[in-house]
């Protein structure tokens, strides 16, 4: 990422003209995604704090019901589902495992295969 840590935008994908203003806005971007992956990540360790059980942290109809709402949401948006699919699944099972993980470091022992 660029030394600049601003978030302001300063060109959209019509205005950038130079590969400088295209990585700019990129790294933009990405600074604003880290942030919201961190949230969303937040809300694993809440997962993992309300389950009672560790056989209920991978749940196969919760996964797809978030890619269809995710590809729902692509398509109004004009994101490429060739994009979304492959990214929300890896995002999905990223976060399962981790929360695996806080589920185990705050009930260990709890379900434990």
């Amino acid at each position: 990422m660029s030394d600049s840590s601003s978030n302001e935008r300063r060109h959209t994908a019509e205005t950038a003209e130079t590969m400088a203003d295209v990585r700019y806005e990129i790294d933009r971007l990405d600074r604003i995604l880290v942030g919201l992956l961190q949230e969303r990540q937040s809300f694993m360790n809440a997962a993992a704090r309300i389950k009672g059980s560790r056989s209920i942290v991978h749940d196969r109809a919760r996964i797809e019901d978030v890619v269809t709402k995710v590809l729902a949401e692509s398509e109004r948006q004009g994101l490429s589902p060739a994009i979304a699919e492959p990214v929300w699944r890896t995002l999905i099972d990223r976060c399962i495992a981790y929360e695996f993980e806080a589920f185990d470091a705050l009930k260990p022992g709890l379900d434990k295969a």
